[in-house]
């Protein structure tokens, strides 16, 4: 039983964290060309809460890690890369999502009804589900976190990722995301922290560094169609990734 309540409290504490991350979150301000900032992590905060409930629980071999939610995916569902299919179908989440306040018109909010696809998410999802078909079993040794749950638009709808932002705007953000980031790896202890994208590989390497957590820092290949590498054969590339860097072994 004590494990248990031990187990049971690695999800709450996560939760806990997710709760600091957005109350420190709440209230910052961007200026133009950002016109709209969303946080999955507040209106699809049930979704989020089965997600981390259900696989944050116990302690992973491995802990992989995103940077910010895409617009089909963990906009939509709160679950990090959550494309819907992966998300439902796969991981068995679904719940009623909010809205975002103010919704920008261009990039409403659906919530599990949405029918495009973030081919990021069905990437990455895709192939872990064709390496374990039953999520249970996945979630077993690994664990996937954003590091920032907010979403930055530009009045014309256009994404504006996390490196374009001015370093004195990031800075509060970044302060805020990687304590979120470090009391995963406290919590979760993980043999393995991967960085999917070098830019999560980088903060890994930071926030290990600073807080002198024993963690073998890696990465693999963003999945983005936006990078003519991930189009070409991004699963391929990312297993062998995975297995060169001892993370996957036969």
């Amino acid at each position: 039983s004590d494990l248990l309540e031990w187990s049971m409290s690695i999800a709450k504490n996560l939760l806990e964290a997710t709760d600091e991350l957005v109350a420190a979150l709440d209230g910052l301000t961007f200026g133009e060309p950002v016109s709209h900032v969303y946080n999955p992590l507040e209106y699809a905060r049930v979704s989020h809460e089965q997600y981390v409930s259900r696989f944050g629980d116990s302690t992973k071999r491995v802990l992989m890690m995103g940077m910010n939610p895409g617009p089909w995916g963990m906009s939509q569902t709160g679950v990090p890369f959550g494309e819907i299919a992966a998300a439902k179908d796969w991981m068995g989440i679904s719940a009623p999502v909010g809205k975002p306040n103010p919704e920008h018109p261009k990039r409403p909010i659906i919530g599990f009804d949405c029918e495009k696809s973030e081919v990021s998410g069905r990437r990455l999802w895709g192939l872990f589900a064709e390496a374990y078909p039953k999520a249970a079993d996945f979630f077993i040794d690994h664990y996937v976190v954003n590091y920032c749950p907010l979403v930055w638009m530009e009045e014309s709808g256009r994404n504006r990722t996390p490196d374009k932002l001015p370093a004195g705007e990031m800075a509060p953000v970044s302060a805020a995301c990687d304590v979120y980031v470090a009391k995963h790896l406290e919590l979760l202890k993980p043999e393995f922290a991967i960085g999917v994208g070098a830019f999560a590989e980088t903060r890994l390497k930071k926030i290990a560094d600073q807080l002198g957590i024993p963690v073998t820092i890696g990465r693999i290949l963003h999945p983005s169609p936006a990078s003519p590498a991930a189009n070409r054969d991004w699963a391929g590339t990312a297993e062998k990734q995975l297995r060169e860097q001892g993370v996957w072994v036969e």
